[in-house]
């Protein structure tokens, strides 16, 4: 059975910046807060048996500062419904719970090593099946069985920054009566909006770009289904994996300046990345923002003004003792997992978030063990060029000494 891309939430009256600011933002009516209250409050006083004060009788089934954020998140994905969850995590074993067991899912092939491991470990103990692909636009239809439930795509994909045509995965799904979901972590929703595109669900790892912080664990899911909206409610409060109302004031702050800070790594990845393709001791670079990347085309079609955001991923002479010393000669860029904050941060993801995943399967999508991923933050632009290249140069050169020169350089990409 086919199913239609739901339709969108209205077009918002208001453009981005505008609506991350005020959206989900009323004014404390009984004080005239700007800013609204924490509300840590776990359950409200009802008049009689069953008939609360307001909207409100117990926090993890609702509260408002998450009532809130799901607003504010909902009109910056352009989506009807907005669900926070406690960490990215818990919104993909969420969207995943709703599947019955026996059912099929296909995903990307370079997907969050947190997502492969619940996919091939949790998923798989209750029943669902999973299958991954390197090249879903091409061979979708190949992989849709009978029990193919839900499409799971990550674009630009972790950590090897492919980009995958929404609408062209989207329009397969839905002849077969498939829901596509769409993680848009690495983009937030100032570069890219998946709904516009066709997809059924996008999801957020609200750690990282939307909160832009460092300081909260948390997870989004936006969507326009109303079905959709019953079903993930439903388990966000039964499976109670919910956002504390600390936490989801904290994220609400942070998202409000999202397109200032989205707009400034972008340029700063821009400037990083063409200072490494530049150079002799890379051999070759990931950024969706640059015109060789393969995909440059979907960033142009997919991507406000065809912006590359702030992720990206480069392989680097000298194989992983060379990837290893270029994170630890770093001065400003911060050896460390998770990205999308403030503060530049940089990783070996053969060695950190990818290390679950056995080596001929990283490999395979370009996940080798000679591979850096860089976040770029909010610094100026010169600084981080700077050290960029200055730990490249040192990190090449001592690893050249060690003999360690040619480690990595046939393994190609």
């Amino acid at each position: 059975m086919t199913i239609s891309t739901p339709p969108r939430a209205p077009l918002p009256v208001h453009n981005f910046g505008t609506l991350a600011v005020h959206a989900g933002a009323p004014h404390d009516p009984a004080t005239g807060a700007v800013i609204e209250p924490i509300s840590l409050s776990t359950t409200f006083q009802q008049t009689a048996v069953g008939k609360p004060v307001g909207l409100y009788e117990y926090s993890r089934s609702s509260n408002p500062n998450r009532d809130n954020f799901e607003t504010m998140v909902a009109a910056l994905e352009h989506a009807k419904y907005a669900l926070a969850f406690s960490s990215g995590s818990a919104t993909t074993a969420n969207i995943l719970q709703s599947l019955a067991a026996g059912s099929h899912v296909i995903s990307v092939s370079d997907v969050y090593g947190g997502t492969h491991r619940y996919f091939t470990q949790v998923a798989k103990a209750h029943g669902v099946k999973v299958t991954f692909t390197p090249e879903i636009e091409v061979d979708i239809r190949e992989h849709i069985t009978e029990a193919t439930k839900l499409v799971w795509i990550e674009t630009p994909s972790n950590p090897t920054l492919r980009l995958v045509d929404i609408r062209a995965v989207a329009t397969a799904a839905h002849e077969h009566g498939i829901l596509v979901v769409v993680d848009n972590t690495f983009l937030s929703p100032y570069v890219q909006n998946p709904l516009d595109h066709g997809a059924d669900i996008v999801v957020h790892s609200v750690t990282k770009y939307i909160n832009g912080h460092s300081d909260v664990v948390m997870g989004v899911a936006a969507f326009n289904s109303d079905d959709l909206h019953k079903r993930l409610s439903f388990l966000q409060n039964a499976i109670g994996a919910i956002p504390s109302a600390f936490d989801s004031w904290l994220a609400h702050r942070g998202a409000k300046t999202l397109h200032l800070r989205a707009r400034e790594a972008t340029v700063n990845a821009t400037a990083v990345a063409e200072a490494l393709e530049a150079s002799p001791n890379v051999i070759s670079v990931n950024y969706p923002g640059l015109d060789s990347h393969p995909h440059r085309a979907i960033a142009k079609k997919q991507h406000r003004n065809g912006m590359g955001g702030g992720m990206l991923s480069f392989r680097i002479r000298g194989g992983h003792a060379a990837a290893e010393r270029f994170c630890q000669l770093t001065k400003i860029f911060t050896l460390a997992e998770s990205l999308g904050g403030v503060e530049s941060l940089v990783e070996v993801p053969s060695a950190m978030t990818h290390a679950g995943i056995p080596k001929d399967q990283r490999e395979a999508v370009g996940v080798f063990d000679d591979l850096v991923r860089i976040s770029c933050g909010i610094e100026d632009a010169e600084d981080l060029v700077k050290d960029v290249l200055q730990a490249l140069d040192q990190a090449v050169a001592e690893s050249a000494k060690l003999g360690n020169g040619a480690n990595g350089a046939s393994n190609g990409f």
